[in-house]
């Protein structure tokens, strides 16, 4: 079996969610903006670095989804999502302090490690390049507001980072953050990730495929006011057996099993 950053994370954050999604078949419809606005502006990052029109890529994927019913965050909508992306490409020219030499080679970089005779890890790097003249692990990220720098060493913490390192056996790292506001600003965030981070996520990949064979899929409720974290789980109308939400967030797999406790929804 393969897995990856997402699922383990999936997984720690909710193991009944996690059946949900990869066991039984239930993805979240693509409706929300900023994520698919994403996916289109790292089309149009892969554009820029191979010294292609980044702006045109941008505006003919986002372009795609131009009169799509999608769920915009506040004060948001299509033609200002596209300006800010333009403003932020205009600006990462502008600065000029990332190079990825052969960038057709050097991103989106599928990495695979064994974890055993029966599964594997994988994981899609944005980017291997140098950050002001310095060779780093590059993640891009797109968001309406600045990432945290305080306190100092912060993003050594940020776990994608870490199974990024463990992958690739690159210790330098760096999220480059493209801040979608009113007067757009491009983020670079440096890190360094030590041996002894990159051997614990390691042994954290391995304790979590054991629970998964076991089938552990204990729900973990994200219910605790005022900090409500199964408010934006997608797969919320599951627990809660209320089949208007699974319409609205959730769309079924092809081929996944039949389950008898979901027949109990139509009741």
């Amino acid at each position: 079996m393969t897995f990856s950053y997402t699922q383990i994370a999936q997984y720690l954050r909710c193991p009944r969610s996690y059946r949900y999604r990869y066991l039984d078949g239930w993805q979240e419809k693509e409706t929300r903006a900023p994520l698919l606005f994403g996916r289109c502006f790292e089309k149009a990052l892969a554009a820029f670095f191979l010294r292609e029109d980044s702006a045109a890529v941008l505006f003919k994927e986002w372009g795609a989804h131009q009169d799509a019913q999608l769920e915009y965050s506040r004060g948001d909508d299509w033609e200002r999502m596209l300006r800010q992306g333009v403003q932020l490409l205009e600006r990462l020219a502008q600065e000029d302090r990332i190079r990825i030499r052969n960038p057709r080679r050097n991103m989106q970089i599928k990495l695979v490690q064994s974890i055993s005779k029966e599964n594997d890890f994988i994981s899609y790097v944005d980017a291997v390049g140098s950050l002001d003249g310095k060779r780093c692990l590059l993640e891009w990220k797109t968001t309406t507001a600045r990432y945290p720098e305080e306190p100092e060493g912060l993003l050594a913490l940020d776990p994608q980072i870490i199974c990024y390192s463990w992958i690739s056996g690159i210790s330098d790292a760096a999220v480059v953050a493209f801040v979608r506001k009113r007067i757009p600003e491009i983020q670079y965030l440096k890190t360094t990730i030590s041996d002894e981070q990159r051997r614990e996520f390691g042994r954290l990949v391995e304790t979590t495929i054991h629970q998964v064979e076991a089938g552990q899929f204990h729900p973990h409720s994200g219910i605790r006011f005022p900090r409500n974290g199964c408010i934006n789980c997608a797969q919320l109308g599951l627990c809660l057996g209320n089949r208007q939400l699974i319409d609205a967030k959730l769309i079924r797999r092809p081929g996944a099993s039949d389950l008898d406790w979901l027949n109990q929804l139509d009741d």
